[in-house]
């Protein structure tokens, strides 16, 4: 179902990273029963839009120090943001420090195990939980999450995990927008893409 020039034609991706991608994407949708026009719909349409159409894999963490205070105001308060403001890795370790499964800010774990994926994988628990029910080598190779096959893979963990077929089979853009993003974050570009993805899918 999903191929290179549903990608293309839909908008989803550009014409290269549709030929990038529709493997691993084919693979997931498969493996996980996004086997609908309305589930594929769905997830398309959240996975392309929390990728910027399938061109980022990985969390950017290149935050200034005001950025940081607004988004983790306990742990960077101001004082503190200006020492860590345009580090990633610093950023990451601090940010994501004993939470998530990871262990303090010196163990490196935050930078580890950052955002990575199609809906982003963050956290050493989640990593853990994705290569333990996917049988993968995420936790001990965590940089794989970035690319294709397990970018992809992880989406698809994660779109079963919370439910996201039901959401999709009800065509309720909005919910599966909360569950993936959090909230309605981007929901217009959202419905875009799923109106496009739809209207070839039904062809």
């Amino acid at each position: 179902m999903i191929t290179v020039e549903l990608l293309t034609q839909s908008q989803t991706c550009t014409p290269a990273m549709a030929e990038k991608w529709h493997v691993a994407l084919q693979f997931t949708c498969n493996k996980f029963e996004i086997n609908t026009p309305e589930r594929v719909a769905g997830f398309l349409s959240q996975t392309g839009h929390e990728s910027g159409g399938f061109r980022f894999t990985s969390e950017d963490l290149h935050y200034r120090a005001e950025a940081l205070t607004r988004i983790w105001s306990q742990r960077f308060p101001p004082g503190v943001a200006e020492s860590y403001a345009m580090q990633p890795e610093r950023i990451a370790n601090r940010a994501y420090a004993d939470r998530m499964g990871n262990g303090d800010e010196a163990s490196g774990e935050g930078w580890l195990y950052r955002g990575r994926g199609l809906i982003q994988l963050t956290g050493k628990d989640s990593y853990a939980a994705f290569s333990l029910a996917a049988d993968n080598e995420a936790l001990v190779k965590p940089d794989l999450v970035a690319e294709p096959e397990l970018a992809a893979l992880s989406a698809g963990w994660f779109w079963v995990d919370k439910g996201l077929n039901a959401l999709a089979d009800a065509k309720d853009i909005v919910g599966m927008s909360k569950r993936v993003n959090g909230g309605t974050n981007g929901l217009d570009d959202r419905q875009m893409r799923y109106s496009r993805l739809i209207s070839c899918l039904k062809v």
